[in-house]
């Protein structure tokens, strides 16, 4: 068991506390700063990644001497009392955190607290060994401070939470509280605290407890909802702002502006930086696009209001651990930006550093599911052949849902006989096609709707009916993409192409192959290879038709913390009831948990409020439905048994993080797709 007692003070958890924030809007200028950059979840600092705030050091630290402080105090009666003991991050910024370790002594009798130094200790155990209270405890004897009932110590944090206004006590997230416990900490704290103070979950564990304990919390879900802001990707960027206001905005932006959206979309051209008004998840299309490409991406709470006086300057913006800054260029600054076409070039993922898979067109058969394994990524596309290496693992609990892929030699034939090639050159010589993103837009438009209506080969086409007929009953299926520039280790391409929901006839399904064929011409898929360095002579769509499942809950997950790279014990696992389609369109917040295998903590950071969901519709297609608001969509046994799946699925693909479609049917957890999680920093 890895040491907890060296867990940074236990209230804020592995996350810098994205509760402790607070950011005036009305302050903006020039430069803006803003609270906890590490991620959704607000990062406890933790004492391994994370020491003491730098202190003066030589002539300089005479400035600012710290007057001799007790050891600890048995009550904190005043601010100053707490002042006096707290050690605080980020001091004179809106993420300022104030905290104060605490132990309660339960051998004493009476049972004593004692407040400690903690800029002096820094950690729970070195103020026993130090003290002399506990001086030769041993690591075991330390673990069984948080994980058991007869514990001698209680080790916690009692901070100062400025989006709320109040003073919380916690403890770690792995702590094994139970009720009896919780009211002994309730009783020490409010008896020798000199203000109203609030308990602060920081599990689904502690929850539990504290409703059974009958003490009134707060969540840490509650505290994210007051954040004002939320980096989701760290990186600097240099651009022209643009305030979007609807989808022909997102349509006119460029590789060079730093678009401040109003709405979170559900697709992206490659550009400079992202900021939002609505908060959306780590899974987002938007937001897997930022990481793949490497940019600034973060949630601002009025972000247009706040960045209104620079609306088409050029700026530039950092999203960091300590915040955000903005700040606008000088002339000279400007005067000396490369070319756009540079510009361009170092927007998105950087030319050469993801390669489309080299097609195999020999191989022309509808390859069943069952058959597929890795190495037909090359006839099939990464996502077809991830299917079948899953559906190989036999992962115990899990299932795959049967299909076949028509492989990348129906796509090429088909756009041989109908022109294409000619047809992309034509296109490309219209004036304004390289220049305007408009022209852009509505030219592939235009390909898309002839694609579409463009013949099939009549014995193609009944090869593919008898497969769906023979294989999958001739039932609903969903006709999904499967590219060879998707799903790689350098450039996920989430969200860029079509899938078409609940196929249920024949003439159906030939429409929808032909839509995802022509979805190689989606405006933000064109601009996306664009700038991951792909031509658009080497794209071939392959497509995967796969039985429809009508699933209870679905969701996106990833096999490692999407905040923090040093996590790699956590699992982020998004969700919502229903088809999982709304998930990562990022425009409702869906049901957020983080899983630790170390602590085996599940933490919540939103739970989702929707009264709706995606189902099946028996004409085909998809339905709203209304479903019981308020209930969650994620059990503790499902997060862990989820956990659990991602890491064999992990495993299947040599240890390389995986972000992961999946769905519930029953007690079945049904896998979807796989890809590499990529991202970048710049």
């Amino acid at each position: 068991m890895k040491n907890q007692n060296n867990t940074r003070p236990t209230g804020r958890s592995r996350f810098k506390n994205r509760s402790a924030i607070v950011f005036s809007m009305a302050a903006a200028a020039a430069t803006l700063v803003a609270g906890p950059a590490d991620a959704q979840l607000a990062r406890k600092p933790s004492y391994y990644q994370q020491q003491n705030q730098p202190q003066p050091e030589g002539p300089a630290a005479q400035l600012v001497p710290r007057p001799a402080v007790p050891s600890s105090l048995p009550a904190l009666r005043s601010q100053a009392d707490f002042d006096q003991l707290a050690r605080v991050y980020d001091a004179g910024t809106p993420m300022q955190l104030a905290h104060v370790l605490f132990v309660v002594d339960r051998q004493a009798k009476p049972p004593r607290i004692y407040y400690i130094d903690t800029p002096r200790y820094q950690l729970h155990v070195r103020f026993l060994r130090d003290t002399r209270l506990a001086p030769n405890t041993v690591k075991r004897e330390i673990d069984r401070n948080y994980l058991v009932p007869d514990r001698r110590f209680l080790f916690g944090t009692l901070s100062w939470q400025q989006n709320i206004g109040s003073f919380t006590y916690e403890f770690w997230e792995g702590d094994k509280l139970t009720a009896p416990l919780l009211r002994q900490a309730e009783q020490q704290v409010r008896s020798s605290f000199f203000g109203p103070v609030k308990f602060k979950t920081n599990s689904t564990l502690h929850e539990r407890v504290a409703k059974e304990a009958g003490i009134d919390f707060v969540s840490q879900e509650a505290l994210i909802r007051e954040q004002p802001f939320l980096p989701m990707n760290l990186g600097t960027a240099t651009g022209r702002v643009r305030i979007v206001e609807d989808d022909a905005g997102i349509d006119a932006l460029l590789p060079d502006d730093i678009a401040v959206l109003r709405q979170v979309p559900i697709g992206l051209p490659p550009v400079a930086a992202v900021l939002t008004e609505r908060p959306s998840t780590a899974l987002s299309h938007v937001n897997l696009l930022a990481k793949g490409w490497g940019i600034p991406n973060a949630y601002v709470r009025d972000a247009a209001a706040v960045l209104k006086e620079h609306a088409g300057q050029w700026v530039a913006l950092k999203v960091a651990s300590s915040g955000y800054q903005v700040r606008r260029l000088t002339p000279e600054e400007i005067a000396a930006l490369p070319p756009r076409a540079v510009r361009a070039a170092a927007t998105g993922a950087v030319p050469g550093s993801a390669r489309a898979i080299r097609p195999d067109l020999r191989e022309s058969r509808l390859l069943p599911l069952a058959s597929l394994r890795a190495r037909n990524s090359a006839q099939c596309g990464v996502k077809a052949a991830n299917l079948g290496a899953m559906q190989a693992a036999h992962i115990p609990g899990t299932s795959v849902p049967d299909g076949f892929c028509i492989p990348f030699a129906h796509y090429d034939r088909f756009m041989r006989a109908n022109g294409l090639a000619d047809r992309i050159a034509r296109m490309q010589q219209q004036p304004g096609f390289a220049s305007d993103p408009k022209v852009r837009q509505k030219a592939l438009a235009q390909l898309r709707d002839e694609i579409v209506q463009w013949p099939v080969d009549a014995a193609t086409a009944a090869g593919w009916r008898a497969a769906w007929q023979s294989q999958l009953g001739g039932g609903g299926v969903f006709v999904r993409s499967s590219s060879n520039s998707e799903d790689l280790p350098g450039f996920s391409g989430a969200g860029l192409y079509t899938t078409v929901p609940n196929v249920k006839t024949g003439d159906a399904l030939e429409v929808a192959v032909k839509k995802v064929w022509a979805s190689v011409f989606n405006p933000e898929a064109w601009e996306a290879r664009a700038a991951a360095g792909f031509g658009a002579e080497s794209v071939l769509m392959g497509v995967f038709v796969q039985t429809a499942i009508d699933s209870a809950n679905a969701g996106v997950m990833i096999t490692r913390d999407p905040f923090d790279a040093g996590h790699p014990h956590i699992t982020y696992i998004s969700a919502k009831r229903g088809i999982g389609i709304r998930v990562v369109e990022g425009r409702r917040v869906a049901e957020q948990v983080m899983y630790s295998s170390w602590s085996k903590a599940i933490q919540v950071l939103s739970r989702s409020a929707e009264d709706t969901a995606l189902q099946l519709d028996k004409d085909g297609g998809v339905k709203e439905v209304p479903v019981e608001a308020g209930r969650n969509v994620l059990t503790d046994d499902l997060v862990v048994r989820l956990a659990n799946v991602g890491a064999a699925v992990k495993r299947t693909f040599n240890g390389v993080d995986q972000d992961i479609e999946w769905a519930t049917v029953g007690d079945r957890i049904v896998l979807l797709q796989a890809r590499p999680y990529v991202e970048r920093r710049r």
